[in-house]
């Protein structure tokens, strides 16, 4: 599988949204390579992210 994005602004979006997660979690997240997050941390952001999708789908479904 490719890791190229169709919509070449969807990337920098992505970043946005895993910076805004990350922040809410307490994760202090830099920007390029973050090797040095423990496995519970980088989950925590992931975790985020995937709340706030469903949360976003859910509101779209009303």
């Amino acid at each position: 599988m490719s890791n190229k994005n169709v919509v070449p602004e969807a990337r920098e979006a992505l970043n946005r949204f895993k910076m805004e997660a990350a922040n809410e979690v307490g994760v202090n997240l830099k920007q390029g390579y973050n090797g040095e997050l423990t496995s519970k941390q980088a989950g925590s952001v992931g975790g985020q992210m995937v709340k706030k999708m469903i949360q976003q789908y859910e509101e779209n479904m009303k």
